[in-house]
């Protein structure tokens, strides 16, 4: 039997990067001739498309390139400051232990990603982490993810904290678990029917049994 995989979004699911990636952005935006983002509309990306709040910060597409790569270099420096999100951990550890393969799909760097699992003490835990930019869709990420991996869109749960995780993971052809700690609303997650919602990190495991029990003939726990 093909092993079965749990592949995590980084940015909002695992780690807190969202309050981080601001104050940079604010100690840049000037630099680039944006917009600074007040506190009170961050909870506009809660709320509004992304595409939206970008532009009023006059963030242009060109200039989104430009301050994306710029935000990932200061944030490497910053990788012992990002917590992990609350009670994730456990939770990880829980679904390694039950004997899922698990990797991470990320825009973030992929030495940022490894640098915060290696001081959180998580570097054994995944098998992979993927960086790939999304220019022409997240969906083309996660299938360019599999091919690399070699992994069967049956044998693989997605898991992030986005609207455009759920609608990507669709139009991949795999299944999908939205999580409430990250950054799209409860509301705004259940209107793209994700195949399990998990209000918590400790509902993780259970929403990725109850996926898997009605599709794999042998289950890994």
């Amino acid at each position: 039997m093909d092993k079965n995989y749990i592949i995590f979004d980084f940015d909002g699911t695992l780690a807190d990067t969202l309050e981080l990636a601001f104050d940079i952005y604010n100690g840049i935006a000037q630099e680039y001739g944006c917009n600074p983002a007040r506190k009170e509309d961050r909870e506009l990306l809660k709320t509004r498309k992304p595409q939206e709040v970008l532009m009023s910060y006059g963030i242009t597409r060109l200039k989104l390139f430009s301050l994306l790569l710029r935000i990932r270099k200061e944030l490497a420096t910053h990788i012992p400051d990002v917590n992990p999100a609350k009670d994730i951990i456990p939770a990880l550890r829980d679904i390694k232990n039950a004997g899922f393969s698990m990797g991470i799909l990320t825009s973030n760097s992929a030495r940022n990603v490894s640098m915060f699992l290696k001081v959180n003490n998580l570097s054994d835990t995944f098998d992979f982490i993927y960086s790939g930019k999304n220019y022409f869709g997240k969906a083309m990420v996660i299938r360019r993810l599999l091919d690399h991996e070699k992994i069967s869109p049956e044998s693989v749960i997605y898991v992030g904290d986005e609207t455009r995780d759920v609608e990507a993971s669709r139009k991949a052809g795999i299944r999908v678990i939205a999580v409430r700690w990250g950054l799209s609303p409860m509301e705004a997650l259940a209107a793209t029917h994700p195949d399990q919602i998990a209000e918590t990190p400790k509902e993780l495991l259970p929403c990725v049994r109850r996926i898997y029990e009605d599709n794999i003939p042998g289950k890994p726990w």
